[in-house]
């Protein structure tokens, strides 16, 4: 039989009496109803929550991230069972639907909820909080696992098979992919072992140097001095020798070494220096100004003496600054006191 277009009268009639484009105009309309007023909602309890505990607005969102929409639609899918007329084949497809929703959601809720609960426990600081996709990554892929295994039982599909298929995969993936998950297990590893923290400043036996800015399930991202990135393998991180310069503290002790000559007093040279010291570590922002610094001669040469000046920073990137600042003191100092530096013309 041939099919009549869909006219006005036609749309009109259903709308007096019910049909199935009416009620889908009203289904699209209720979920738009739904998902506006939640998003006022959910707008709200982020601002309220994030000024009465002490997590971040930003952190906040990421928890509730798709929630509007989620519950917006469910609350659409109630409005539409109890207000329109429908019949028992539309009922039910809409409770189907409704039952995976809540599924969904939760999964979504308690991803974003673990993974921000790690990053919050696992980052160094809130000044220095850094991404760890890596913990995002698993946190999210184990849920949606669980989460889909149980949308599917939702559905009454049986999942042992799946589930047993996944065993047998596994194993199987495994023995492909072993580098990959080599480096996925050093990540965790280190992350959770935290000898090696997000922020970190820390410095490979192979000489690459930088602070830790990000750690994936393949690499840790280390941003150097000069802004940088290196891409490091985790395993390489997990099998090297790492001086981390952030563990215990990320204070520690400099030595800037000074060559005199022998016609200088010791004496003298070893009390203009530590005043030299003590003014620049109180005065400069890199320096730790309640450290008694240190003068230790260690060395005769053959043309002169050399001693060592040891001063305390406040993390490791300030060395270069530090050094810089005390070095023009030093020197002029010395002029106004007639003390003699080493000058060697090779």
């Amino acid at each position: 039989m041939p099919k009549h277009p869909f006219t006005w009268a036609m749309f009109m009639e259903e709308f007096q009496h019910g049909g199935p484009h009416v009620h889908f105009l009203a289904f699209i309309i209720f979920n738009l109803i739904g998902i506006a007023i939640l998003h006022y909602v959910f707008k709200w309890l982020i601002g309220l929550l994030s000024r009465h505990t002490h997590v971040r607005r930003e952190e906040w969102e990421n928890t509730f991230k798709f929630m509007p929409v989620l519950l917006g639609m469910q609350l659409g899918i109630k409005l539409t069972k109890n207000i329109l007329n429908l019949p028992q084949f539309a009922r039910h497809i809409l409770n189907d639907h409704f039952h995976s929703l809540v599924i969904f959601t939760v999964t979504l809720f308690v991803a974003h909820l673990t993974s921000s609960y790690l990053k919050s426990r696992l980052s160094r600081s809130e000044e220095r909080s850094s991404s760890m996709s890596i913990l995002s990554t698993v946190v999210d892929l184990a849920v949606y696992m669980v989460g889909f295994l149980f949308i599917l039982n939702s559905y009454g599909i049986s999942i042992s098979p799946l589930l047993t298929a996944l065993g047998a995969g596994g194993l199987a993936s495994a023995l492909a992919l072993q580098d990959t998950l080599a480096n996925l297990f050093s990540g965790i590893t280190t992350i959770f072992s935290k000898q090696v923290r997000m922020g970190d400043y820390i410095k490979m036996a192979s000489g690459e140097a930088g602070r830790v800015v990000d750690m994936n399930w393949r690499n840790t991202t280390i941003r150097t001095a000069t802004g940088n990135l290196i891409i490091v393998p985790n395993k390489n991180i997990a099998a090297s020798n790492v001086m981390n310069y952030e563990q215990p503290l990320a204070e520690c002790t400099i030595s800037i070494p000074i060559t005199i000559t022998y016609d200088n007093d010791l004496k003298q040279v070893e009390q203009v220096t530590l005043d030299v010291a003590r003014c620049i570590l109180k005065r400069s922002e890199y320096g730790v100004s309640g450290f008694e610094p240190l003068v230790r001669f260690d060395q005769l040469g053959d043309y002169g003496i050399r001693f060592q000046v040891v001063l305390r920073i406040k993390n490791i990137l300030d060395e270069a600054t530090l050094k810089h600042q005390f070095i023009k003191a030093i020197v002029n100092r010395y002029k106004k006191e007639d003390i003699r530096l080493l000058v060697r013309h090779d």
